[in-house]
């Protein structure tokens, strides 16, 4: 069985911030590019399931969305253990974008089932997994946080409110995964690091597609004011009386 896993490739989440003079590009400058966090938990389990003996996944493709500043975070997964790469040769501007690229590609492929981290961590618009299945016309599994198999069945597990509710799904499913999906995100070993040079990085051509969305202008948002000393619980229930307004 073959599992796709979407990848984002966003800023490390140290970085500083800044727009060009008018405020309507991100600034890129000496930004440190990461695997996007809920898409490495995604990669780190689909790779578990491939080194376990008992799974019937034997392959994991990572695809992604971009411009050759994707091909290192792609070599990173391939690194943690993905078997082959794709980048898509476009740099989207919305989630729309984003999805129908992913979807002609998939479109031509066969796999068991496809993960996407629920958003990704610079725009954090959580769509991109709901609109590539709806345009595939897949089943859209969400909230996933574990699969087991029943021969070559996958069963997804969910988190809902009260509990644990257990999905079959007939056809290949778009899983929209959290934190919990995996435990912690694997590292790369320096065996990892020397195959991942030689493994498959395809590269494709975009297909055409515009935008639904325009980015007019970004906005900081205002800045933290400064903490203020109390020397005493009746000065605290003064500010809460008298400033903050909430007692």
């Amino acid at each position: 069985m073959r599992v796709l896993v979407c990848i984002s490739n966003v800023p490390d989440t140290t970085t500083k911030i800044r727009f060009n003079a008018e405020a309507t590009k991100f600034d890129d400058t000496g930004v440190q590019w990461v695997i996007n966090p809920w898409d490495e938990l995604a990669l780190t389990r689909a790779v578990e399931l491939k080194e376990d003996a008992s799974s019937p996944v034997n392959e994991v493709v990572i695809v992604s969305v971009g411009l050759a500043v994707v091909e290192p975070t792609l070599r990173k997964g391939l690194a943690i253990g993905a078997d082959k790469a794709v980048r898509i040769d476009l740099e989207p501007n919305d989630a729309y974008q984003t999805a129908v690229q992913l979807a002609e590609y998939i479109k031509n492929e066969e796999f068991g089932f496809i993960v996407c981290g629920i958003e990704s961590g610079d725009y954090n618009d959580a769509s991109v997994g709901g609109m590539l299945a709806e345009i595939l016309d897949y089943t859209s599994v969400s909230s996933v946080s574990f699969v087991s198999f029943e021969g070559d069945k996958p069963i997804f597990q969910r988190d809902v409110a009260d509990g644990k509710e257990q999905v079959e799904v007939t056809g290949t499913a778009v899983l929209i995964v959290q934190k919990g999906f995996a435990r912690v995100p694997k590292i790369p070993n320096m065996r990892g690091i020397m195959t991942a040079r030689s493994k498959p990085l395809e590269v494709i051509e975009a297909s055409s597609c515009e935008p639904l969305v325009e980015f007019v202008s970004y906005k900081m948002p205002p800045q933290k004011g400064g903490v203020k000393m109390l020397n005493s619980a009746q000065e605290l229930i003064d500010c809460l009386v008298n400033e903050a307004k909430i007692i």
